[in-house]
């Protein structure tokens, strides 16, 4: 089994390929796209500025391979930029399109109506509480108080409200994780996240493992 990490010069992706390998998950960090076609599994991290990240899947020629394997239904787990680029477009880059592969935007903490700008700082940086309503595939055996690390200035607005697994609080809930299909993604860094983080990651892998043996 190997799982790609997409390498497309938008941070963090050694820490996450570290805490997989701690696992002894068997990825592989690329930004080939034969590798991409043949991986059985694709993690995109990111950190960074959306219109940035869409840049450099551009130039990479990684568009429209990462969209052919997000459509066959291949696991696929986004992590915090890696999760606003499914998206259509965000406030951070007007003008920009996103892979497209969730309908919604993304929406600076600033937009949302009764955020309380003048008693929390942007970037929302630290350690929160992820609230889940029932027990889920990417949070299995993490217990309902479990924290995790987030940093981000921008959250997602699904159009498709149902896909929302797990909410976190900065001012007002917002959407901290989600689900659609094999489409999983975090808006905290699970890399980043001790334990717990650790677990969702490990889950993932268990998730890619059932399809495969499907």
């Amino acid at each position: 089994m190997t799982i790609a990490i997409i390498d497309y010069g938008m941070g963090n992706l050694r820490s996450v390929e570290k805490s997989c390998a701690k696992l002894g998950m068997s990825v592989e960090l690329t930004n080939k796209k034969a590798h991409i076609a043949q991986a059985e599994a694709l993690i995109l991290p990111g950190v960074g500025a959306f219109g940035a990240a869409m840049a450099n899947l551009k130039k990479l020629d990684l568009i429209e391979p990462l969209k052919e394997k997000l459509l066959a239904d291949t696991p696929f787990l986004g992590i915090c930029l890696g999760l606003q680029v499914l998206f259509e477009k965000s406030e951070e880059s007007p003008g920009i399109e996103g892979l497209g592969v969730l309908k919604g935007e993304v929406k600076h903490f600033y937009s949302q109506k009764g955020f309380p700008r003048e008693e929390l700082t942007i970037p929302h940086m630290g350690w929160n509480q992820v609230k889940r309503e029932k027990e889920l595939r990417l949070f299995a055996g993490i217990p309902p108080a479990a924290y995790f690390y987030f940093v981000h200035s921008y959250i997602v607005k699904p159009l498709e409200k149902n896909i929302g697994i797990g909410t976190s609080d900065y001012g007002q809930d917002f959407i901290a994780a989600l689900e659609k299909g094999n489409i999983f993604a975090t808006q905290f860094h699970p890399e980043k996240s001790s334990p717990w983080g650790l677990k969702i990651l490990e889950n993932f892998s268990r998730m890619v493992m059932l399809k495969k043996s499907e």
